[in-house]
């Protein structure tokens, strides 16, 4: 099998699906199913961590067995992203998006109805695999649900959603395992699963049959899962202890393997062919200062200004709440002045307003760091819906959900190294300036994403200057 100039698949090699005619009909319906997978997906990142001393008391198990049941999920998700998108290019969208959402539920019940960790685990997994199917497919739904002029609007839903769900699930997992226990956590998912599959049921028309995965997808995900398992653990574990950082590069090799391999090649031509990498890196890079910001602010004002736990939630809430408020009017500029300069502008206040944070020490109150918050919460609203359709709006002809894979692992790998590099910048600095440092790291990522975004891109083609111009939608 072989590849052509620009890294694409010969013909052949993925079987295509007849060439779509153009949308007529705006379907915001099948939008808001993206917008609430994308929440219950990203929620379930999160949600478990705060339950994890009631499931390791409740299963009787130890800590760091109660501790797969975070990590069981995270693992695939982030290590079939990438295979996952190619298999999704080359089979149906409303069967996939039905077996997956399906799926979601079904193991979300079972995790629930758990008697020992090991069927925990297994549950757990089983969501995870789902869940990786649903990140790629919710920006490829938003997209094809709507006519290209309205494609910031329809992206801004699930990319706004997303990450509100993954900063405020710890808190509704506070409160489901204060009043109703940590089997709810699970249980909790299943309407918004059970109303999509529904609407999705109802409102979306056939657009082929699924297909079982060839071998190449099993040495793809072998491969990735090995590198990525790697990476993921070395930077939790760096979290706690920064000697672990250097364990990231044996995570190297699998990674390499499999980039210059058959499977590889094709998912690096497509991004350089659309032009796309530099955007990849400012969401990566944006998903690092948000994560980075996170984890030392909720960290200095618990430890170092012995605030409450429920004030340092409040004062970290305003982040996401900024991002809800500007979502929908980052969607709506895009649509009128183009996706790149809204974007950027979003990206250029979400580092203004961590840039105002690095100063903080001693004496600042909450409402001190809140405002900050706020302004570059505002910052990643305008962003996140703008910078979406960017991406996917350039995306080949039949490779949208190859696109949608490798921006979610972009974002995915930016969350989870955020903490990491945070915590590695904070301990050579000392216990005084270990603050600032960590605060430093966050806004120069946040910045770096500025003229990432603002190049445009140097690609055969660049239809996404304007979220309008990109190929038409699918039909439903």
């Amino acid at each position: 099998m072989t590849d052509d100039a620009s890294g694409a698949d010969q013909p052949g090699d993925v079987p295509e699906r007849p060439a779509d005619p153009p949308e007529v009909r705006d379907r915001w319906l099948l939008v808001a199913v993206a917008g609430a997978l994308a929440f219950v997906a990203m929620l379930d990142m999160n949600i478990v961590n705060v339950a994890l001393a009631d499931i390791s008391q409740g299963l009787r198990v130890s800590a760091a067995t109660a501790q797969w049941a975070v990590l069981g999920y995270q693992l695939p998700v982030v290590a079939l992203l990438l295979p996952v998108g190619r298999w999704l290019d080359a089979v149906g969208t409303r069967p996939a998006l039905l077996v997956a959402t399906g799926g979601f539920a079904l193991c979300s019940a079972l995790a629930a109805a758990s008697p020992w960790a090991a069927w925990l685990i297994a549950a757990r997994i089983g969501q995870g695999m789902c869940g990786a199917v649903l990140f790629v497919l919710m920006p490829v739904l938003a997209i094809r649900s709507v006519r290209p002029e309205l494609r910031g609007r329809a992206m801004s839903v699930p990319a706004t959603l997303g990450p509100l769900g993954a900063v405020t699930g710890p808190a509704v997992g506070g409160l489901l395992l204060d009043h109703l226990g940590w089997r709810w956590i699970f249980l909790v998912k299943i309407p918004f699963c059970l109303l999509a599959l529904a609407v999705v049921w109802r409102a979306m028309a056939g657009d082929g049959r699924l297909r079982g995965a060839d071998r190449r997808f099993l040495a793809d995900t072998a491969l990735i899962a090995m590198g990525v398992t790697i990476l993921l653990l070395s930077l939790t574990l760096a979290s706690d202890t920064p000697a672990w950082l250097p364990l990231a590069l044996v995570a190297a090799p699998p990674l390499w393997w499999w980039l210059r391999g058959p499977g590889g090649r094709p998912v690096a031509g497509v991004l350089r062919a659309a032009g796309l990498l530099r955007a990849h890196g400012a969401v990566l890079a944006l998903a690092v200062g948000f994560a980075a910001m996170h984890y030392v602010v909720a960290l200095h004002l618990q430890r170092d200004e012995d605030v409450s736990a429920t004030t340092t939630g409040l004062t970290v809430l305003v982040f996401p709440l900024g991002m809800g408020l500007a979502g929908p009017l980052g969607g709506r500029l895009a649509d009128r002045y183009g996706a790149r300069p809204v974007a950027v502008t979003g990206a250029a206040l979400t580092a203004v307003g961590l840039l105002l944070l690095v100063p903080l020490g001693d004496g600042w109150s909450p409402p001190d760091v809140a405002w900050r918050l706020a302004l570059a919460g505002l910052g990643m609203g305008l962003n996140g819906g703008p910078a979406q359709a960017l991406v996917m709006g350039a995306a080949p002809p039949g490779r949208a959900a190859t696109v949608g894979s490798t921006v979610q692992l972009a974002r995915s790998l930016g969350f989870t190294l955020g903490p990491a590099l945070a915590t590695a910048a904070w301990g050579p600095a000392g216990p005084d300036d270990g603050v600032r440092a960590g605060l430093a790291l966050a806004a120069l990522a946040a910045c770096s994403a500025v003229p990432l975004l603002a190049r445009p891109a140097r690609g055969p083609a660049n239809p996404t200057e304007k979220t309008a111009d990109a190929a038409p939608a699918a039909p439903r």
